[in-house]
C-alpha cells in the first residue's frame, strides 16, 4: 500500500504537461516559509522537481521520511542522512503537514499512507 501511494507521486513528477516544464528560475527559497532548513529543503527537492509539488503533499514527518527513502531507492536521489536529513524532515513536517478537512466529508490527501 505504501509503495502504491509513493508510486502516484512519481507518476505526478513525470507527467507534467509539455508546456508546463519546470525551470529552476521559476521558484526561489525565499518563496518558502522562513525557518531553519528552508534552503536545504528547497535545493534537495528542486534538484528533480518543482517545490509546488512538494508543498501540495501535506505529510507527517514519518511519511516525509518514507518519501525521501523511496525517492532515494526508486529514483536515485542522493541519500540525505544525519543532521541534514533531520533538518529537512523537520522543515517539511512543520510547514507542509497533513491538511485539516475544510468541507463536509473532509479533504483527503491522495498520497497519504494510512
Amino acid at each position: 500500500m505504501r509503495e502504491a501511494a509513493f508510486g502516484l507521486v512519481a507518476v505526478g513528477l513525470c507527467l507534467a504537461p509539455a508546456g508546463a516544464q519546470f525551470r529552476p528560475s521559476d521558484e526561489t527559497p525565499e518563496q518558502l516559509p522562513e525557518a531553519p532548513g528552508r534552503e536545504e529543503t528547497f535545493y534537495a527537492c528542486t534538484a528533480c522537481h518543482n517545490f509546488k509539488l512538494v508543498a501540495a503533499q501535506g505529510l507527517t514527518k514519518p511519511q516525509w521520511d518514507d518519501s525521501l527513502t523511496w525517492m532515494t531507492k526508486r529514483h536515485n536521489m542522493p541519500d540525505i542522512r544525519g543532521n541534514e536529513r533531520e533538518l529537512i524532515l523537520n522543515y517539511l513536517a512543520t510547514h507542509y503537514p497533513p491538511r485539516v478537512p475544510t468541507r463536509a466529508g473532509g479533504w483527503k490527501n491522495p498520497f497519504a499512507v494510512e
